[in-house]
Order: structure tokens, then C-alpha cells, then sequence
């Protein structure tokens, strides 16, 4: 269109804004970061599109080019161009003063311009390096980016062209055929590509990266990282790619050869300094494999002079760190902080008070896996053959009686008094809901205490008219399902009795005329925010409370939720021993055995919330009941739920990955 407009050249300082331009009215046109790349290009290839204009008021105002010409004034301001100042004339098409049409053409000029195909653009960055005999360098200058801008569109242009063809043609996708420049080599591409269609006529690009893997390992993976030196003085096999961390080792097979040398090395070395029989390397942990060895543990030793000081100290600072943890109003990260420290001292200590036997050290050993970007130690291994029926036992351990399994989850006794308040929280929500079964036990407890002899039918209900206090060291982080549970209840209640302008006699009066179940509800409500705090029920000490509590809250979870709150006070070994044993999401635990702590509660919290899509129907169901096991409900008495210990110290095999 605009062809049959009069050429003519303008200089910079007279050009101006035309109000018909369709883009004024849209800063994000105008970004500076917008107009850096079109400056950039200017500046080296000079304006490639005249402007289209208009004489208006004496001026030329730009109906089309409104980018252009903000690039152009930006040259001429910062002086750094050569060739850029206001009087230098550009390339424009004059549009005559009596066109009526002058928004159609602004219009016209923008939306038939078609977006440059992505193909079309990486392709033409590297015919730029293959014809043109840029680099590069001179490449990022032009269009105003970054080298490594460049280089990554460079190394999709560099994509075997038949790959390229289907893309194009849209056999694949775009993000498919980028996977494809996971390898520098077109030719082990184009291997690839063909033996994937063969099997299946819809490649994805997890697919193709899948395939690549066993093509060789990049050397930014943390393996490819670990491997390098020692496979290069090797004399292996690199494709060089343009970005460095995208070069590939190419033979996967001297990888694995120089990572299970390196893993045996580190096992070996922990074996001569722990003393152990044997030393042995797996690339991956392999459960299956690991369920066969048995494992035997430090057992309590007399720590000499030096030994039992530092003790004392780690004791003090401990000591101090729990007044620390109390404090309310610590954030989440001075919590996590704090609990790290705790960590450290515990294993500390335990390392000065605890030692492994001799008869374990002859038949035990250590196997090193590569778990998390790191070389991983699992320490105290039984081979099957080595077996013994005391294997299970702590080392050291003469007194012939069972122990507590080190494996175990145990928890700090200020862990076990909130847990305890929260299920009494859950159970208090479970008997609001269900007014009738929660009336009975009032009436019951209230006649029988009163009419029976010997002792109260149960502890567990306070029925001296006043709530129960309940104190929990976070208890605005805690889950607020019973909560809202119990504020719903509430809201249900006829308080119209409960008038403080009437005397006491009017109240009752009042409340004597609401119906029967308007005031089983009233009843049901008191009676649960008297509950006391409590664990699973031991039959034996409180038969009734224990099987009402099955009857109304055969499931603590329709009434409370694991969340971060609870996670965070856990230590990172038994998050990561509850989602590989409790919830079957072994390959999830090792893989955030190399996270941090807030990482691993993070994704807990999120699975928690809302189990995800991809778990098995076990594992949702595992989520769906999981709970420390003093807070389970349905037939599990106190005497059989996991000690509690002021310092908990756990051990398994995900347990050694952290």
C-alpha cells in the first residue's frame, strides 16, 4: 500500500507523533527494553523500512513506524551512534494532507504484518554464522541482546534440517524440536528422530530427552560435572556445542565406568576410616537391592575426658536453643535456622557417645550410591550372608532386651504436647458434629460420676462448667480444618436465650423452651471445648473415652490436615523416611535428599494439601491417612505409638541420603 505514496527523506528532529497512529496509545510499545533490539539494529544495518507520514502543523507525523522513530530519537540522545543527530534525514512515504482514510492505513501498516516464524528466525541466525560470517559477538550487537541469547537461537538453527522440515510442517512441535538440541551432534539427532517415529508417530519432548540421555551426559548434569576431568584425561569422546554446558560427554558407557570408580573410591575411604569389613558402589539406590542387607547401628559408649566436655557444652547450647525455638514471633526461616543447629549438635553428640562393636565393624559395611548431585554413603550394611538374628539390635546392646529401632521416628516432648492439643482440637470438632452421641456421653458422665461409686467413668471430660485451656507453641500456623469446624457449629447454635440483660432464672426459662435439638446441639458444643488434651486412648486407662472416640472420629483426618506448621518441626531425615516409606514415594525421597529442609516441607505441604495427579491409588490412599501414629484414632492405645524422646536421633537408608 504504501508504494504509491510520494518517497521522501525527513530529518530526525522533524518527525512528530500522528494522533491516527494505533499504537500511541500503547506504552508497552515503547519499553526501553522494547526499543533496545530495534535500536541495536539500526544502529548497524540503518533503517531497513521507510517511515509512513503525514504533514500536519508544519511537521511529518508518523502515521506507521512509531517504534522506529523512538529507536531513531534514542540514537540521537545518547550520541553514541555515528551518523545520528537530529538533522540526519531518513527514508519516508508521504501520505498526502487530504487522505481521509489515515487510521486504516496506520492499522493496515501493523496488523498485516505477520510475526516472524520462530523456525524462520533461528535458521537465520545461523545462516548469519555460516554465509554471512558473523559471530556470535557481532550478531548480539546487531539485534541489541545478549551472547548467550544468541547462541541459544543459534543452537536450535543448528538442528538436523529434518527435524527442522517437521516442525515446520508441524509433524512436531516446536518445544519437541527443541529437545532435540539437548545433543550438538545432528548426526545422533537424526538417530534418534528416526528411531522414535518408528515406534510412534507423536513424538513429546520428554520422549526425546529421554532417548538423548542414552546418548551421552552433558556436561553441566551434575554427573557429566563430577565425571569430567577424569573422562577427558581418558581421551573421551566431547561434542562441542556453541553454549559450553550444553556439550555433551559422548561415550555413556566410560560415564558410568569412571562414576562407579569414583563412588567405590569414596566408599572405600569411609570404610578405612569407620573401621567397617567391606566397601562397595551403585550408581543408583536401588530399594529392591537394598531391602536384602540387614543393618546394625552404633551402640552408647563412655565418652573419655575431652568427649564428655564437649558434651556438656552441646547440652548447654541446646538447652539454649530450645528457649530460642519458643519465642512466637520467630520467623520461619530464624525456625529453620534454629532447628539445623539442633541437628548438627544432636548428630555431634551422638557421634561422641555412640560407637559401633567389633563383632559389627568384621561383618558390616558401606555402599556409596550418586543420589541428589552427590556422592551418597550408606553406612552399617549387612550382606544377607552375614545376617544374624541380633542384627536388628543397636550395637553394644548386652542386656539381651529389645530396644527402640534407631529407624523409628520419635518425637521431642514439646512436639507430643502440641500433637496432643490439636487431636484434642479434632476430636472436639468430630463431638460438636454429632450432638446426639456427644449428649449421651454428657448425660452419662454427669449422672454416673454423681449416682456410681468408686472412681469418674473418664478423665477425659471436664465438666466443671469452664473450657479447657489449650496452649500450642504455634497455634496460628496449626491446620484450621476443626477449627472452622467448630466456628460452623457455633454459628448453628440458638443463642437467643443467652441474654446478659436477663437474670439467671429468665436464661434458664429461655433456654428450657428450645427444642430438644436446638439443645442437644448447646449441649454437644460445651461438652467438646471441655475435652482434655490426650493421645490415642489406652483401653485399659480410659475404656470409654476409647471407643467413643472410634465411634465419632473413626478418621482424625476428615478433621485435621498435616501442613507446613507440623513439617517444620521434623527433622529432614524423617521427611524423607515418611514420603519414601510411609507414603511409597521412594524416587521423590531421594530426589529431595540433595534439597534443603524448606524445600522438602514446601512439597509436603503442597501434597498434603492436595494430593497430585500423578501418585499411584496407593499413594493416595497413604497421603489421604497419614498421621504421626499417637494421632491415629481407630484402636491404637499410647503404650503401642513410637517413644518420645528429648532428642530423637532416626537412621534408615533415606535417612543416611540427607
Amino acid at each position: 500500500m504504501t508504494a504509491s505514496f510520494k518517497p521522501v527523506s525527513v530529518a530526525i528532529g522533524d518527525l512528530t507523533a500522528h494522533p491516527a497512529n494505533v499504537r500511541s496509545n500503547s506504552p508497552e510499545t515503547y519499553d526501553p527494553e522494547n526499543i533496545a533490539h530495534l535500536k541495536a539494529s539500526i544502529a548497524v544495518l540503518g533503517l531497513l523500512q521507510p517511515l509512513l507520514v503525514q504533514k500536519l502543523d508544519g511537521k511529518h507525523a508518523i502515521l506507521a513506524g512509531g517504534r522506529r522513530h523512538a529507536a531513531l530519537k534514542e540514537l540521537v540522545a545518547e550520541k553514541a551512534a555515528k551518523g545520528f543527530t537530529a538533522k540526519t534525514k531518513v527514508e519516508c512515504r508521504l501520505v498526502p494532507e487530504d487522505c481521509d482514510v489515515t487510521t486504516a492505513l496506520s492499522l493496515a501498516e501493523n496488523i498485516t504484518q505477520a510475526p516472524m516464524n520462530a523456525i524462520d528466525e533461528f535458521e537465520a541466525f545461523a545462516r548469519m554464522m555460516e554465509v554471512d560470517g558473523q559471530t556470535p559477538e557481532t550478531i548480539a550487537k546487531t539485534f541489541g541482546t545478549t551472547i548467550s541469547a544468541v547462541k541459544g537461537r543459534l543452537r536450535y538453527g543448528f538442528i538436523h534440517p529434518d527435524i527442522r522440515a517437521a516442525a515446520r510442517a508441524k509433524v512436531i512441535t516446536l518445544d519437541t524440536m527443541k529437545a532435540f538440541a539437548e545433543h550438538p551432534s545432528q548426526e545422533v539427532q537424526k538417530e534418534v528422530y528416526e528411531a522414535l517415529t518408528k515406534e510412534d508417530s507423536y513424538l513429546q519432548a520428554y520422549t526425546v530427552r529421554q532417548a538423548l540421555q542414552s546418548r551421552g551426559v552433558q556436561v553441566s548434569d551434575d554427573i557429566g560435572a563430577f565425571v569430567r576431568e577424569d573422562y577427558e584425561a581418558r581421551g573421551g569422546a566431547i561434542a562441542a556445542d556453541l553454549l559450553e554446558e550444553h556439550s555433551v560427554l559422548e561415550d555413556a558407557a566410560l560415564v558410568e565406568t569412571i562414576l562407579l570408580e569414583k563412588l567405590g573410591a569414596a566408599a572405600e575411604e569411609a570404610r578405612a576410616k569407620m573401621g567397617f569389613a567391606w566397601a562397595d558402589a551403585m550408581i543408583r539406590y536401588d530399594y529392591a537391592a537394598m531391602a536384602e542387607y540387614g543393618r546394625v547401628y552404633p551402640g552408647p559408649v563412655e565418652p573419655d575426658e575431652a568427649a564428655q566436655k564437649r558434651v556438656d557444652e552441646i547440652t548447654a547450647e541446646l538447652e539454649k536453643l530450645q528457649l530460642e525455638m519458643e519465642d512466637e514471633g520467630l520467623e520461619d526461616d530464624a525456625y529453620t535456622a534454629l532447628y539445623e543447629r539442633v541437628d548438627a549438635l544432636e548428630d555431634e553428640a551422638r557421634d561422641l557417645q555412640e560407637a559401633y562393636s567389633t563383632e559389627d565393624l568384621a561383618r558390616a559395611g558401606v555402599i556409596a550410591s550418586w543420589s541428589g548431585g552427590q556422592v551418597t554413603l550408606h553406612v552399617g550394611l549387612v550382606r544377607s550372608e552375614d545376617k544374624q538374628e541380633a542384627s536388628r539390635s543397636p550395637s553394644g546392646n548386652q542386656t539381651g532386651k529389645d530396644e527402640p529401632d534407631p529407624s523409628e521416628i520419635t518425637y521431642p516432648a514439646s512436639l507430643a504436647e502440641d500433637l496432643k492439643t490439636e487431636r484434642a482440637m479434632a476430636l472436639g470438632a468430630a463431638m460438636a458434629l454429632q450432638p446426639e452421641a456427644t449428649l449421651d456421653l454428657t448425660f452419662f458422665k454427669l449422672v454416673s460420676d454423681v449416682l456410681g461409686s468408686g472412681m469418674n467413668v473418664t478423665q477425659a471430660i471436664k465438666v466443671e462448667a469452664r473450657k479447657e485451656y489449650r496452649s500450642h507453641a504455634k497455634m496460628d500456623e496449626i491446620d484450621g480444618t476443626s477449627l472452622e469446624q467448630v466456628a460452623a457449629a457455633h454459628d448453628a447454635l440458638d443463642l437467643s436465650w443467652l441474654d446478659d440483660t436477663r437474670s439467671p432464672a429468665d436464661q434458664f426459662a429461655a433456654f428450657r423452651a428450645l427444642e430438644a435439638g436446638k439443645k442437644a446441639a448447646l449441649v454437644a458444643y460445651a461438652t467438646a471445648s471441655t475435652t482434655q488434651s490426650c493421645f490415642a486412648r489406652d483401653r485399659q486407662r480410659d475404656s470409654l473415652m476409647h471407643d467413643f472416640e472410634i465411634e465419632i472420629m473413626p478418621d482424625i483426618r476428615a478433621h485435621w490436615t498435616p501442613n507446613a506448621a507440623l513439617f517444620n518441626r521434623f527433622k529432614k531425615a524423617w521427611l524423607l523416611k515418611i514420603l519414601g516409606e510411609d507414603l511409597g514415594l521412594s524416587q521423590e525421597a531421594v530426589t529431595l535428599a540433595s534439597s534443603s529442609k524448606k524445600e522438602i516441607v514446601a512439597f509436603c505441604d503442597k501434597l498434603f494439601a492436595e494430593p497430585f495427579a500423578t501418585l499411584t491409588d496407593a499413594q493416595r490412599a497413604a497421603v489421604a491417612t497419614w498421621c504421626p501414629p499417637m494421632m491415629q484414632t481407630a484402636g491404637v492405645a499410647f503404650d503401642e505409638v513410637a517413644p518420645i524422646a528429648e532428642t530423637p536421633e532416626p537412621d534408615s537408608d533415606i535417612a543416611e541420603a540427607a
